[in-house]
């Protein structure tokens, strides 16, 4: 793969779950206390961490977050550039590999899933990913090019974000303007052909001055097809002046597109797990994973820009006004071609079919938001206060045309083992129907937030968020058999008001013990800004009321080694509230909610430095899911939440041996994820009933050739091993983890 990255990469892979090093940072964590005391005595030793320390960050981007990350009552990791950078990650779901407890979603049976779609502790969360803290819809896979790092805060959120939130959110932060002047770039390739090259040039003029460009461009197949081609370009200029002054403006932006042959996923016959009522199929081999079953021009097709202003104005010494302004607009055009059933017309594999299904999405995002924070420090009462406070202006618009399904064409069914993209459509002229959905949410949002210092070893932290939101959607539905279209227009408003607490005990300087507790409310259509209609049995009818979420949260924190290394610990409950809709009365509309579903578990992390040579990042994760109240089926009382291992676990490890040679590896493994959790199903069902646990393993290593150059290669997937990546809701299809390949990688420093 091509990749031109930015001034100190190192190589690397995915993730690494080392047992021992895990079992080190949960012992460590009791251990810490005496060595903080015994910091007290040998204060000729204490040495505060650098700037620097390679994985470990110290606090996150977000003003909302008054405390340093060590001082912070709630569970959030940070993936910074230099991580992402070693282990040639290329889009934020690789990026959020490094972080346990994350899911990746595929679709509803024939469908195919968009763009990010994934969960996060047992949740959906693909509507609660931003960038620089605006919130950022859109059905695009987000390039990783210009990420500073990844912030990711597990447990509801309402007070810091708003609505939905209630497995946590990620937040994505740009790179930014510097005083410095560099050029960093670096050109790679992978075993199968993709190049892809990345540029990072910053420049400095004036006295208060720097600009920075960041750009992007690949091209190749997908790992692990020839057919899967890729083509990919990013552009994100930024300028800044006045930095170093009290006041400093920001202009950045963002610019990338993207054109690509989609995955529709593979037949999940042969799997491990795989289950049909025929001996034939349930006997029957698996599908070579380097298969395709779509249609030569098939297309994905994305645009996504986004325009940023920010100014910085500190009112005095301890209290910063910012106000930012954002434009945002990406759309998605995708036809693709999905499959659907087997059929047997004879005993001989060589005739058995999928069959095939044409898919279209057409989708286009918009926003416009202006945020204003005032961020203070100060005495009042005889106690400390780092002060939070700000106001949020969203108008956030989804357009989706609808293409009338036959003009789409008719795909013939491909040949189980022997696929063939030259198969002929029929009746190809894509056109629009005239059906459409579009729809809005404005918002209105006021927050404070406040870390009260009691004393030296006693903290309160408090957060209250609440807004006013309108959720709008006008939409047209087609008559097939008359062509007559017909209109609707849907409405709901409504306060959502949301809090975060928490109380933090520090036994030692470098050591936090915290009990918190927040939540969060998902009205109707806060996924994708679209409410169904008022008898609809689903999340998103007007006549209901928000879920409620919430989370009790008792966690411990440590920066040992000299302040190198993080060490984390929480045990976690989240409880989500009034999911299942059940209509009452049908001649007026009446619902009545119900349902109760609960996670619960323990979250590990270790980041940072073992030695001056030797940097890691792991992390384990347990989940516990249960709905205590529920309706039938996967919703049923005692059933488990739909693809929420019950363990996963993640490591990054890379040894320095000198100023030229560094090696690297990592593993990552993922428990069974289950499709039916119905507690009266009988686990021998149709296809497949879950993703069987994986592990994979990953190593990297990189020379130093010159003051300029240097080389850097990955191996993925160390030993090949072959595991589904997402699963369909039917159990019927899959996409699949890549095989083993190679990345070689220049990275180049002026």
């Amino acid at each position: 793969m091509l990749t031109i990255r930015s001034r100190k990469h190192t190589l690397a892979t995915q993730p690494l779950l080392n047992q021992s090093l895990l079992a080190m940072a949960a012992i460590g964590l009791p251990l810490a206390v005496h060595a903080q005391a015994q910091e007290k005595t040998m204060a000729e030793v204490k040495v505060e961490a650098g700037a620097d320390v390679p994985y470990k960050a110290d606090r996150a981007s977000s003003p909302k977050l008054t405390a340093p990350l060590l001082n912070t009552p709630q569970s959030i990791s940070v993936i910074r550039k230099e991580m992402i950078q070693e282990q040639g990650a290329t889009s934020i779901v690789e990026a959020l590999r490094n972080t346990p407890g994350i899911t990746l979603q595929l679709g509803e049976n024939g469908n195919t899933s968009a763009g990010d779609t994934f969960q996060m502790r047992g949740f959906a969360a693909q509507s609660s990913i931003f960038v620089d803290g605006i919130r950022d819809l859109g059905a695009v896979t987000r390039e990783a090019f210009n990420i500073e790092q990844v912030e990711v805060a597990k447990g509801p959120a309402g007070a810091d974000i708003g609505r939905g939130a209630a497995g946590g959110y990620i937040n994505l932060v740009s790179k930014m303007p510097v005083r410095e002047d560099s050029i960093a770039a670096s050109l790679g390739l992978t075993q199968g052909g993709v190049k892809r090259g990345t540029a990072d040039v910053t420049r400095s003029f004036g006295s208060s001055g720097a600009f920075r460009i960041n750009a992007m461009a690949q091209d190749g197949s997908a790992k692990g097809s020839n057919a899967l081609d890729r083509e990919s370009k990013g552009f994100a200029p930024s300028i800044a002046w006045g930095l170093s002054t009290p006041t400093r403006l920001y202009l950045f932006s963002q610019h990338v597109r993207q054109d690509n042959v989609p995955d529709g996923g593979n037949p999940s016959v042969g799997m491990e797990g795989f289950y049909n009522a025929g001996e034939a199929l349930r006997k029957a081999p698996r599908v070579d994973r380097n298969n395709w079953y779509g249609i030569k021009g098939d297309i994905e097709k994305v645009d996504a820009d986004m325009f940023t202003a920010k100014i910085e104005h500190e009112l005095a010494p301890k209290a910063t006004l910012t106000n930012t302004t954002r434009w945002g607009k990406s759309k998605m055009d995708r036809i693709m071609t999905g499959i659907y059933t087997v059929a047997m017309p004879s005993a001989a594999p060589s005739t058995w079919t999928v069959s095939r299904i044409r898919q279209s999405v057409l989708q286009e995002n918009k926003i416009l938001a202006n945020t204003t924070n005032i961020f203070s420090e100060f005495t009042l009462g005889g106690l400390q206060h780092t002060l939070s406070t700000g106001i949020e202006l969203l108008n956030e618009e989804q357009f989706s045309p609808s293409r009338l399904a036959s003009s789409l064409g008719a795909a013939p069914a491909a040949k189980l083992y022997q696929p063939d993209q030259n198969d002929a459509l029929t009746g190809f002229k894509p056109v629009l129907s005239g059906a459409f959905s579009n729809g809005k949410t404005n918002t209105v949002g006021a927050y404070a937030f406040d870390t009260v210092k009691l004393n030296e070893q006693w903290q309160l932290n408090g957060g209250l968020r609440v807004e006013r939101y309108t959720t709008s959607t006008d939409s047209a539905t087609l008559n097939t058999a008359t062509n007559a279209l017909t209109g609707s227009h849907l409405e709901k408003s409504g306060n959502l008001a949301s809090i975060k607490a928490g109380v933090l005990y520090k036994p030692a300087a470098d050591g936090s013990i915290y009990l918190a507790y927040a939540n969060s409310k998902t009205p109707p259509g806060s996924a994708n800004l679209s409410l169904a209609a008022q008898n609809a049995s689903n999340a998103n009818n007007p006549a209901l009321k928000p879920q409620k979420t919430s989370n009790l949260e008792l966690g411990t924190k440590w920066d040992v080694i000299q302040k190198q290394l993080a060490l984390t610990a929480a045990l976690y409950r989240t409880t989500n509230k009034d999911e299942f809709p059940q209509l009452v009365d049908a001649v007026s509309n009446t619902w009545a909610q119900l349902g109760e579903r609960r996670v619960e578990g323990v979250e590990l992390g270790a980041v940072g430095q073992l030695t001056r040579a030797w940097s890691v990042s792991a992390g384990l994760a347990t989940m516990h899911t249960e709905i205590k109240e529920g309706t039938s089926g996967n919703n049923a009382a005692g059933a488990a939440s739909r693809w929420s291992p019950k363990v996963s676990a993640t490591m990054w490890t890379a040894y320095k041996f000198d100023d030229r040679l560094t090696l690297g590896g990592g593993v990552r493994y993922m428990g069974e994820q289950k499709r039916l959790v119905d507690p009266s199903q009988a686990a021998a069902s149709t296809n497949m009933p879950a993703i069987p646990h994986y592990t994979v393993v990953d190593a990297m290593a990189s020379y130093k050739v010159s003051k300029h150059v240097s080389l850097q290669l990955n191996l993925y997937n160390l030993f090949d091993k072959f595991y589904i990546n997402t699963l369909n809701n039917s159990g019927a299809r899959a996409t699949l983890g890549a095989p083993r390949y190679a990345q070689l990688t220049a990275n180049f420093i002026f």
